[in-house]
């Protein structure tokens, strides 16, 4: 466990390290897009995160090379190796998307590409365990396009999710620490070798999000672009094959029947590994939901909308922080959910456990349509739109302004101290600005930087 947390950490701090670089580059490389119907930040943000993200895995495959029980993984498998090419394949693809826009075709045509790279060095699904049939053996062409299938799944599920500060790299640190959890615990706890490479494909990915997430919180200072999102979704599907397909039941002891018993006994065991979406499920849903929806109006599965999940959490009426939490909520319940039914599919404590914290989760997640009445007591420990809203004197608020502007705008003594009670409560009882416009809920939605903005508008050099 100390050389896991070793690799985690080291990939953590290259990546952490080089995004500020990164972000510099970008922005002298014109990494810069202009603001897009669809986005939610008001002012360019540069791109090219991927370009950290990419080192630092490869610094923590380097080190894992290094180290003495980790080490065995790359003289044992080649699937180090074979990941390694694939990720340079998708994350060259990802870098000169960020900077030139290439096609959405062309885009899917290097995830195949970079999926097939991965599958002729051996990184591919040899069998799925069925239950009530046991473990079936998959030919060449099988093996390699159900590969393929899931790599391109899984890179645009990412993708399409990448569309707030920081929801994208947590999901999937989220993700990878579930995964993590469950491959550790195949790999000693009951000796499985194959299970040893997609465990530390789940620590590297844990130090690519942990790293590169100080810089893409709210308000993000750099975006990862199409170079880390398709990045880190190459990687997750990496550790889910690595390991799908590697488990023997009989192996595992965990029935002393026939193979065909033993799958259907170990279901809850094979359910992360055969389903890595029942992981990201929320992204795989998001995916779904917009191929359908664009199918539905007559669009193209590939044209950008402000449809999907994040955009319907602004549109209700949150923050943008608090949309990113709830994402969280639902990522680590899914996932954490299924990690805890493949341990214990009997315990019924599991099941009654999410499905309370599925209705906590509804609660939070229509929150914004109602506003409770808060007791005068406790006003202080709520945000202010939960407080009730006093009358106000309009003609007393009015005689400040009034002697503001007949006094030609000096104000001093007494008068001052009114004039900054009345900004008071004019900023209390401000109208809210609407939620679900492009902007409003950006990184930059704030104070001085919407004056950048106008400046640039009006011809400024910056």
């Amino acid at each position: 466990m100390r050389e896991y947390l070793l690799t985690l950490c080291i990939t953590a701090a290259v990546t952490y390290l080089l995004t500020g670089p990164v972000r510099k580059f970008a922005i002298v490389a014109g990494a810069m897009p202009e603001i897009r119907a669809r986005d939610v930040h008001r002012e360019p943000t540069p791109r090219l995160g991927g370009i950290a993200m990419f080192f630092g895995l490869c610094a923590g495959l380097l080190v894992a090379d290094h180290l003495t029980n980790l080490s065995e993984v790359f003289e044992n498998s080649n699937e180090p190796r074979a990941l390694l090419s694939g990720a340079a394949l998708i994350w060259l693809i990802g870098v000169l998307d960020d900077k030139f826009e290439i096609d959405a075709l062309i885009k899917l045509g290097g995830q195949m590409i970079a999926a097939g790279v991965m599958v002729m060095q051996g990184l591919t699904i040899l069998w799925l365990p069925i239950p009530g049939v046991g473990s079936v053996s998959l030919t060449q062409w099988q093996g390699t396009l159900l590969t393929v299938a899931l790599v391109v799944i899984t890179i645009n599920a990412v993708n399409f999710v990448d569309g707030l500060d920081g929801l994208a790299a947590g999901m999937v640190c989220i993700a990878a620490a579930a995964f993590f959890m469950y491959a550790y615990r195949i790999w000693y706890g009951y000796g499985l070798e194959s299970a040893a490479p997609a465990t530390l494909f789940s620590a590297i990915l844990m130090g690519m999000c942990l790293g590169f997430l100080p810089h893409n919180m709210h308000p993000a200072r750099i975006f990862m672009g199409d170079s880390g999102s398709m990045l880190i979704g190459l990687v997750l599907a990496a550790g889910a094959i690595s390991i799908t397909g590697q488990v023997d039941p009989d192996a595992m002891g965990l029935f002393a029947g026939s193979e065909k018993e033993a799958v259907h006994q170990t279901v809850p065991v094979y359910i992360p590994l055969l389903l890595p979406l029942t992981i990201i499920a929320v992204p795989a849903a998001d995916l779904v939901l917009a191929i359908v929806r664009r199918t539905w109006n007559g669009q193209s599965p590939f044209a950008a909308d402000r449809g999907h999940l994040h955009h319907r959490l602004l549109e209700i009426g949150h923050s943008h922080s608090r949309a990113v939490l709830i994402m969280y909520f639902w990522s680590a319940l899914v996932a954490f959910g299924a990690l805890a039914y493949s341990v214990n599919s009997g315990a019924m404590w599991i099941v009654l456990g999410i499905m309370a914290l599925s209705a906590v989760g509804l609660v939070l997640l229509l929150l914004p349509r109602f506003t409770p009445r808060t007791p005068r007591w406790a006003e202080h420990f709520v945000p202010p739109r939960y407080r009730r809203r006093r009358a106000v004197d309009v003609s007393a608020e009015a005689a400040p302004a009034v002697a503001y502007a007949t006094s030609g705008g000096t104000q001093d003594g007494a008068d001052g101290e009114a004039h900054g009670d009345g900004a008071a409560q004019d900023s209390e009882h401000r109208t809210p600005v609407a939620v679900g416009v492009s902007g409003v809920n950006g990184a930059t939605a704030v104070g001085s930087r919407s004056r950048l903005l106008d400046e640039r508008k009006a011809g400024s050099s910056r």
